[in-house]
């Protein structure tokens, strides 16, 4: 069965606008995209696109460190949903699905008695997002408190169970394909306090609301921090908070944050990237590096 056959299964959508799936609201449209919601699905999706080998693949979260071409994505963009949203917290740890977002996660887990991933209300992302890039904040990070991941890859049809070790995460990375889908993730957690945990909460949510740009359509940090110095510091200090392009500019509250208004298009948001990314080596030699990601460009 073809990626057109499942078209006509209602398995798959053809021309779909992705601005509304990212926190920038910004970009064209994928040639297809699939919710699935179950791990037959999955198959019967993998089945079809094995038979695609020249269709490029996505595999999409909540869009919160993603931007899209305005042009679109001209292959197959998957958005793990349905059973890939639940989760269970209990004495051996938690096992989340892939598309369970992290803040919920962090809320569910303290409310079940349970500390270590309070981390995780300060990162915008699912669980697959997470582990495909190892996210962290506030002195920890994924693979401090994962015990494995299991993965589905859609080019293959074959699945992998790894650790950390396996998945060679480190800071803002993994080996996760980009055809891979994380279906479900097994978290270590510890028996905490929950009113401290409540506060922990109560902390890192009002330092993200006091430090970071909030009420914007932004994809968080745009580049990834240098080993001698936040990037933050080293846009503020060149003096580029409010530099824009177009309806895009780089926030006067938190200098590693791009903040987009409502005609904001990702040719804008690729574009002062690049003159960002520019300045900062011209006046100190440090290449940086993106987080987030850039799909459907040229």
């Amino acid at each position: 069965m073809s990626l057109d056959a499942l078209v006509a299964s209602g398995l798959i959508s053809r021309d779909v606008s992705l601005g509304p799936y990212t926190t920038y609201k910004a970009g064209g449209p994928a040639r297809y995209l699939a919710k699935v919601r179950t791990d037959e699905e999955l198959g019967v999706l993998a089945a079809a696109f094995q038979e695609e080998a020249d269709v490029e693949v996505l595999i999409l979260g909540r869009g919160s460190n993603l931007v899209v071409s305005d042009s679109g994505f001209a292959g197959l963009v998957v958005k793990p949903e349905g059973s890939f949203a639940e989760f269970q917290v209990g004495e051996g740890g938690v096992l989340a699905g892939g598309a369970v977002p992290l803040p919920r996660l962090a809320r569910a887990t303290v409310d079940a008695g349970y500390a270590g991933l309070e981390f995780f209300v300060g990162v915008p992302g699912t669980v697959g997002g997470a582990v495909r890039q190892n996210a962290g904040c506030f002195g920890s990070e994924t693979r401090d408190w994962l015990y494995h991941a299991d993965l589905f890859d859609l080019r293959s049809g074959g699945t992998r169970r790894a650790d950390p070790d396996a998945l060679e995460m480190a800071y803002r990375h993994s080996n996760v394909g980009s055809s891979e889908v994380v279906t479900r993730a097994h978290f270590r957690v510890i028996e905490g306090d929950a009113e401290a945990s409540r506060a922990e909460l109560r902390r890192i949510t009002r330092w993200r609301k006091e430090n970071q740009p909030g009420g914007t359509f932004n994809a968080g940090s745009v580049f990834k921090n240098p080993s001698h110095v936040a990037a933050g510091e080293l846009i503020d200090e060149l003096g580029l908070k409010g530099l824009a392009v177009g309806d895009v500019r780089v926030s006067e509250k938190h200098a590693n944050f791009f903040v987009a208004g409502p005609d904001a298009r990702s040719s804008d948001i690729l574009e002062l990237v690049e003159v960002v990314k520019a300045r900062v080596f011209e006046a100190t030699g440090t290449k940086l590096e993106t987080e987030i990601q850039f799909v459907g460009f040229q």
